[in-house]
């Protein structure tokens, strides 16, 4: 059974750092690309980051330069280094994973057949 299981989310002041893991289970991920999405309420769920099997990344214009995407395929892990955190950054973030097909494509939720059960990240000012 293919799994996802996101950890490291918690409670960060503004300007302060979090790395979010995702590890996966039942299958070998290696080839998939790996996609970090995140929700915060009353928002939609909207794309954050994604790295291709090649280590290609891509990121939201509202992280970039602020957010690493990075993965181990030794232990079939995806990580999301977080640093200068801002209180817009506060949501529910999930760990995705899917066939890559396009660019496009890793952009959009619908994209990713497999995906975690969301870890909480709340930052305060």
């Amino acid at each position: 059974q293919a799994q996802l299981v996101e950890s490291g989310g918690g409670l960060v002041q503004a300007g302060g750092s979090l790395r979010l893991s995702c590890a996966a289970s039942g299958r070998t991920f290696s080839s998939y690309a790996m996609g970090w999405f995140r929700q915060a309420p009353g928002k939609e769920r909207e794309f954050v980051a994604a790295i291709r099997s090649i280590g290609i990344t891509y990121y939201a214009d509202s992280v970039k330069g602020r957010f690493t995407i990075s993965r181990e395929n030794a232990n079939n892990t995806v990580y999301l280094q977080m640093n200068s955190l801002k209180s817009e950054d506060t949501a529910v973030y999930y760990c995705a994973a899917g066939a890559w097909r396009s660019e496009l494509m890793l952009r959009v939720g619908a994209s990713y057949a497999y995906w975690g059960q969301g870890t909480q990240v709340t930052v305060s000012s």
